[in-house]
Order: C-alpha cells, then structure tokens, then sequence
C-alpha cells in the first residue's frame, strides 16, 4: 500500500485544528451559555414557583440531564467514529449541537406555557447530550490523528483553546446582556440573544466539516487492515482496561473542577452569598482570556516533559490551593478585584490546565482499534458524575450546611482523583498512534526502559 496517499499536507492540517476548535468552542459555548443562564437566570424563567435555593438545584439538575444523553452519545457516536470514520461522525455531532443550542434560544418560558417550557428545555438537553458527547473526542482524536509527533501537545491544545473560545464568547455574551440590559428586560427576552447567537459558530463549523478529509490514521490502519471492518468495540473489554479507567480517572479530576468552579461556584455567590453577578461572569471572562497563554504553554511543556509530570503538578497544586483561593472568593470582605483574582488562579489551574493535557494524553493512551469510543466514554463517564451532578450535589451539601466547605472538599477529592490517575499511568507522549493495544495494557506486556515512546 502506497503510504503517500495517507499523508496531510499543512493546509489539511490547519483545516482540521480549525474545524477542532470551532466544533469545540461551539460545545463550550453552549456549556457556558447553559451554565451561566441556569446559575443566574433560568431558576427564574422555567422554575419560578420554587423557593431560590430549590430553583437553583433543579436548574443544575435540568444541566445534568445533558450529561447523561452525553455518555449515551459517547457509545453510540464513538462506536461510529471507529468504523465509519472521524469526518462522518463529526459532522452529525456538530449538527445535533448547534441546532438544539439556537433552539433554547426560542423556547417559550413556564409563565407562557407551564411545566412544557422546563420538560422543553430538558429535551433539547438531552438532544444536544448525544452530539456533545462525542464531539469533543472526536476532535480531539482527529487532531491527534493529524499532528506530527513532537508537536501533538502544542497543535492538540487547539482543541482545548476552542473550550477557552466558547467559554470567553458564552461569559463574554452574558456580561453585556447583565451591562445593557435592566432585570425586567433580561428576563423578559435578553436572555434568549446569547443562544441564537451561537448560529454563527454553527454554520462556519458544519461548512468546515463538509471539506474535511478523513484522519490518515484511520484511513492507514484501515487500509493495511489492522482493524478489519469485522473488527468489534468490546464493552466488557474496555471496562476491564486499565488504561479506560485511568483516562476516566484523569478526566474525572478535571471536569468536576469544571463543574464546580464554572457552574456551581458561579450560581453560588449570586444567588446565595449576594454577590454582583458582575463578579463571577467577569472573572471567569477574564481567566479564559488568560487560557490563551495558559492552554498552548502547557501543551508545548507537555511535548518536551511529557504528560505525566504536569498533570501531577497541576493537581498538587490545585490541593494545596483550594482553600486559600475559595476562602478568598467567598468572603465579602475583600475587594471585588481581589475575589475576582482568586477565581481566576484556581480555574487557570485546576480547570484549564488540566484540559489542556487531556485532550492529546487520552487519544495517545487508546489504541486505534477503538480510540474514538473509549475516550469518548471514558471522558462522558467522568464527566456524567463529576459535572452533570457535581454542581447537583453541590447545591445539596452547601444548603444542608450553610456553608462553602463541601465545595472546597469536593475540588479537593477530584483533584486527588487525576492525581492518582496521573501517578499510574504510563507516560504516552509521542505514542505510535497506529498501535491497536491501549498503552498501559502494552506497557505491562513490554516492561519500559526510558520514555514509553522508545518502546514503539
């Protein structure tokens, strides 16, 4: 087989770390837009019989319906990607996502309708779930695919810097509607304007993904048949693999930081501490602003130390800060400025840093045989528990007890989470990426010597 026809050349690559990014910051937006909106409007606008604190908890609760369609997606849509191809499948995701986020945009509210606005509004979740819960590792995987070795941490952390993208334009988006618009008018209508901006994002991204090709990786293992059509994604084989559970262990730390800090923490000071809403939507602006340069020097230290050392970092230093940086956040007493200083040194760490190792370090510990559904999966299974009810849980425990504490422990738990993950997986930078066996299964079969990288 002649491998010339399974090269990329730089214009490729670039088409596909652009369609990664615009598929990604379309899925972050939409979390950030959803996140944000049930945090600080929509206890109002779907849930406004309840008292303030049950408003909240069934808004997160509503968010976390999402989470678990996304898992569902994950196994159906990676299973796809991994016999029919990464393009395919990353088209009808991106589809699905876009659709359902503009439609939120349109949806009547209970006062005009009663209890059909909220049971709306969770089937439009569930909906976009299903794509969301592969697109990220589609793109990821792709991008992964495309990268050349030596360089997949920098190129890959576009797909993160979409995460930084949607997440800064959804914060970005709220904060002018909180800045131009009066209580009466959001509520009445300014809320619906950051989602149907989001149609944008769709109909660039779905036009990309019509003029993308396939990853030569799948393409070459297809080919040279290391992964026969006949070939099938073992479930039961995969929830024995070590190297699943310690992707879902590294994901689990940095989704529910995600959860936490990005969601719950956000509803949290408005809504119970009476905070400025100004406070958490410009502070988290602002943070993913700075993701710019926190997400790619990560990805470029992640490709000449490898991924291991800075997820350790990362999570020891996630621990060690909790409590001085959420006793800060928390605490009237400071100056908004400094409150704001705080939240954004703990999500930079313990949320954007993290994800700008995940992406890059889940494709290269999966096997091609079925690298799409297992990171999928393993990225939803985290991210169904630690984010979809995360911040559900959350809201519980701080209503029980009157206090932030369970925040602070639950960020401490996740982080320890992706630093046992961190600590027991085999280093996989620059991985073969056409092997089929998962890298810490080959790792056990070949005792390494050096980098895991010499042992391909």
């Amino acid at each position: 087989m002649n491998n010339n026809q399974h090269q990329r050349s730089t214009k490729d690559l670039i088409r596909a770390a652009v369609s990664g990014w615009l598929g990604t910051a379309l899925e972050f937006m939409d979390f950030q837009l959803y996140s944000l909106g049930a945090a600080l409007v929509f206890h109002e606008i779907f849930f406004p019989e309840q008292s303030a604190a049950m408003a909240l908890i069934l808004a997160m609760g509503t968010y976390g319906a999402g989470y678990i369609a996304r898992i569902i997606g994950a196994f159906i849509f990676g299973k796809m990607g991994d016999r029919i191809g990464r393009k395919k499948v990353l088209f009808i995701t991106i589809t699905m996502m876009g659709i359902c986020t503009t439609l939120i945009g349109v949806l009547p509210t209970y006062a005009q309708i009663g209890i059909f606005a909220p049971a709306l509004l969770v089937t439009l979740r569930i909906i976009q779930g299903l794509g969301a819960g592969a697109e990220i590792s589609g793109a990821g995987t792709m991008l992964a695919e495309y990268a050349p070795k030596g360089k997949r941490g920098i190129i890959s952390s576009l797909v993160a810097m979409g995460t930084n993208c949607g997440t800064l334009s959804a914060t970005a988006i709220w904060a002018v509607m909180f800045f131009a618009l009066d209580r009466e008018a959001l509520l009445a209508w300014g809320w619906r304007i950051p989602f149907l901006a989001s149609v944008v994002v769709m109909v660039f991204a779905i036009w990309l993904r019509l003029n993308l090709k396939e990853s030569p990786v799948f393409e070459q293992v297809h080919d040279e048949e290391k992964l026969p059509a006949a070939a099938e994604n073992r479930s039961g084989a995969m929830f024995t693999s070590k190297s699943f559970w310690l992707a879902t262990g590294l994901r689990f730390g940095q989704a529910g930081n995600s959860g936490l800090i990005q969601t719950f923490l956000a509803g949290y000071l408005v809504q119970t501490l009476m905070f400025n809403k100004a406070i958490p939507t410009d502070a988290l602006m602002i943070s993913s602003a700075i993701g710019f340069i926190t997400i790619p020097l990560l990805g470029w230290l992640s490709d000449r130390l490898g991924r291991r050392l800075p997820y350790i970092v990362l999570n020891i230093s996630a621990i060690i800060l909790a409590y001085p940086m959420l006793s800060i956040v928390v605490d009237s007493a400071y100056r908004p400025g400094v409150i704001m200083a705080a939240l954004i040194v703990i999500h930079n760490i313990a949320v954007l840093g993290l994800f700008a190792l995940e992406n890059i370090t889940m494709a290269e510990i999966f096997g091609s045989r079925n690298r799409f559904t297992r990171m999928a999966i393993s990225k939803e299974a985290g991210g169904l528990v630690a984010v979809g009810f995360g911040p559900l849980l959350a809201g519980i425990f701080c209503n029980m007890t009157g206090s932030w504490t369970p925040i602070l422990a639950m960020i401490v738990i996740y982080s320890l989470i992706g630093l046992l993950s961190a600590f027991l997986m085999p280093e996989v930078r620059d991985r073969d990426l056409s092997i089929q066996e998962d890298a810490a299964e080959r790792a056990a079969k070949r005792p390494a010597v050096g980098s895991f990288s010499q042992m391909n």
